[in-house]
């Protein structure tokens, strides 16, 4: 049965700008590309900040539960969504080989992955008093954030199956669902935090806990959305059901491609999720600076990071075009506009750090803590800009084995380690845990940097599975 193509060839008109200016037309399409990317990021990431800034003004303790609860769940859900980013080479190389087959039979199996991946990932999540009891938090933090963790559980599914639609759209180039799905989302997350939290319209009042059940439905209406706004792109791919999607061979090849990236995020969250449990050991209100500081860190990272899934695009097209110069432009346009947002960014936080921190509580202990990490926040985005935009060009030409090295070695062999020193030998405390921070992403990025020119130097292979 024949398929529609999933991207349509690009008008006369700019196919012959494209070959008068190639730089400049890369530039334009990779920006056309990363901004509503971009905003989707963000957009996935202000539910986060919104939970953060609305139970953060219920008390010092209710912030912490929050990021120790939200620690728990991602140190899980970033390893089966990394897995998932498989996708973004297979999708994006079939694509840029017109191959439509190809692209229906990876977005199946992707959907039958997040499935497998999610039932592991929910039970996970339920040892998490156990876990959490154990890991030296204070008293009067630990018991709210493990019921966050758990009240977050029903909201795995719809977090890797909207991951699995998000991708592959944006591996077509087709966008507007995406951010029409976040909008609702996050219209729906707010609200109901509204009333969870702080017990509005007749319902009780569950404090951290009722902002991850506003998260959780909104992920329920964040992915019905985008299936229903993106059905007219995504038919094709998902109908009609290929038998042999479910096929254990195939699906574990997706899989086995994907786990290095599944690994790397793991390992990287997992490595700012180690600071924030010592962050829990030197007390709550160091927790809870710690949180609001990340929070912030987090929401500008949304933006290399929608670069970098943009870049993980176009440089997939290329290659799967047999285009390594068209690659090698998409990868510099990638770099150039990531590392100069965070350069930007970057900025803003060193001149401006207790104004920032005053945006996520009124405890003047939180707040002075804050505005103290704050600044070191400011020197390592260009390296997080660096590290996270090269990651999205090695993904997009098939590499996801070396980054991940790259990762193990720059934040759990040098970065983590020097971290501890400087916070409980040195005299550093929450500083210095920092500090680690900023040296584990500079070697990260520093190196992926090095092993996109290494990867680009010539023709790339098209990955399949």
């Amino acid at each position: 049965m024949a398929h529609a193509l999933p991207l349509d060839p690009a008008p006369e008109g700019a196919a012959a700008a494209a070959r008068a200016h190639p730089w400049r037309a890369e530039l334009r399409a990779m920006l056309a590309l990363a901004l509503p990317v971009t905003l989707s990021q963000v957009g996935l990431m202000l539910m986060n900040v919104v939970d953060a800034m609305m139970v953060g003004h219920l008390s010092a303790a209710a912030l912490a539960a929050t990021a120790l609860g939200t620690v728990y769940f991602y140190a899980f859900v970033a390893f089966g969504q990394g897995v998932l980013f498989a996708l973004d080479p297979v999708v994006s190389q079939a694509v840029g080989a017109r191959d439509a087959d190809a692209v229906a039979h990876a977005v199946q199996r992707g959907v039958v992955l997040a499935l497998a991946l999610a039932v592991p990932i929910m039970l996970a999540l339920l040892p998490a008093p156990w876990v959490l009891a154990r890991l030296g938090q204070p008293a009067e933090v630990w018991p709210t954030a493990a019921a966050f963790a758990r009240a977050s559980a029903p909201g795995v599914v719809p977090y890797l199956l909207f991951t699995v639609l998000r991708q592959t759209l944006q591996a077509q180039h087709r966008t507007r669902a995406v951010v029409w799905a976040i909008v609702v989302g996050n219209v729906a997350n707010l609200l109901l935090n509204w009333v969870f939290i702080y017990g509005r319209l007749g319902m009780p009042a569950y404090g951290a806990v009722g902002s991850a059940w506003s998260t959780t439905i909104g992920r329920w209406g964040m992915l019905a959305t985008l299936a229903a706004l993106g059905w007219p792109h995504l038919r094709a791919a998902l109908r009609p059901w290929r038998a042999d999607a479910w096929r254990p061979g195939a699906v574990g090849r997706l899989a086995r491609l994907g786990a290095p990236i599944g690994a790397q995020q793991a390992l990287e969250y997992g490595a700012f999720g180690a600071v924030g449990v010592a962050m829990g050991g030197l007390g709550t209100a160091a927790m809870a600076g710690h949180q609001a500081t990340l929070n912030l860190a987090s929401l500008t990272f949304m933006v290399p990071l929608g670069v970098s899934a943009a870049a993980a695009v176009r440089v997939g097209h290329a290659v799967g075009a047999g285009d390594a110069p068209r690659a090698r432009r998409a990868a510099a346009a990638a770099l150039l506009v990531g590392v100069g947002f965070m350069a930007c960014t970057a900025v803003m936080l060193l001149i401006a750090p207790r104004p920032l921190a005053g945006l996520y509580t009124d405890d003047a202990a939180v707040l002075a803590l804050a505005a103290s990490l704050i600044p070191i926040a400011g020197v390592f985005q260009v390296f997080d800009g660096l590290q996270v935009v090269s990651l999205g060009i090695l993904r997009g030409a098939g590499d996801t084995r070396a980054p991940a090295v790259a990762n193990v070695v720059g934040f759990w062999g040098l970065g983590l380690p020097i971290g501890a020193w400087l916070a409980y030998r040195a005299g550093g405390g929450p500083r210095g845990l920092w500090w680690g921070l900023v040296l584990g992403l500079a070697i990260t990025g520093l190196v992926n940097a090095a092993l996109v020119r290494r990867r680009l130097r010539g023709a790339v292979a098209r990955v399949r599975v």
